[in-house]
């Protein structure tokens, strides 16, 4: 389905495939990884009947995806977020059902998508808008350095209603699921993989203790076999 042309204030997401330069070595496992994504993302986006529509573009190992309302420019509410939120959660629960796990970082502020066929054959779609600029390099550079199943949304720019409905909970469902993370005062976390605020800690300590396992086993690997 065509995405129709967008000039201004919204939600963006900027989503990508942990490490998928490493599933490049397996030509195989890589194509099943991007075929995965794509079939999430289409169905997902497919299937909304909502009033706030989350839309995208899927290129490569990576996804732009915005909200808009019936067709037409967004205020910044919070159910605009919230419908993004939603297709994040179930695009990254069925990359996890494959054990495929993606990185996210949303971004608020001027976006701009122009469908725009150049010829016959040769379709350009360009985005532009610091929104879009902010959640990739957020994603890419971001400090601290996003992490594998990570979703956050970066602080700077965010209307002050929505850090409002974030901080006090004002929400009794998904923005329950968005914490700050330790002293990082750059960004709000979004839990999509806990469906209950409770068990945010438990995650993060399960986490922890995996994420210190992966580099135990480097440093073994580094020792080899010395006594």
């Amino acid at each position: 389905m065509p995405i129709n042309s967008y000039d201004g204030d919204t939600f963006v997401a900027f989503l990508d495939i942990s490490g998928f330069k490493e599933l490049m070595r397996n030509g195989k496992k890589a194509w099943k990884a991007l075929d995965r994504l794509y079939q999430c993302g289409y169905e997902n986006l497919r299937s909304q009947n909502n009033e706030y529509r989350v839309e995208g573009v899927f290129v490569s190992d990576s996804g732009v995806l915005f909200v808009r309302r019936n067709n037409q420019i967004i205020s910044n509410t919070s159910e605009s977020l919230k419908s993004l939120l939603m297709i994040i959660k179930r695009i990254n629960e069925r990359m996890r059902e494959k054990d495929f796990m993606l990185t996210t970082s949303i971004a608020y502020g001027k976006f701009r998508y122009q469908e725009r066929i150049e010829f016959k054959g040769i379709e350009k779609n360009p985005i532009y808008g610091n929104a879009y600029v902010s959640a990739f390099l957020d994603n890419e550079n971001g400090k601290p350095e996003i992490r594998p199943g990570q979703c956050r949304i970066v602080r700077k720019n965010l209307p002050d209603n929505i850090i409002q409905a974030i901080e006090q909970n004002q929400d009794n469902d998904i923005f329950r699921m968005i914490r700050k993370r330790g002293h990082n005062n750059k960004h709000f976390y979004y839990y999509w993989m806990v469906n209950d605020p409770l068990e945010i800690e438990i995650f993060e300590q399960n986490y922890k203790y995996a994420y210190n396992l992966k580099y135990a086993g480097m440093l073994k690997a580094l020792k080899g076999n010395r006594h």
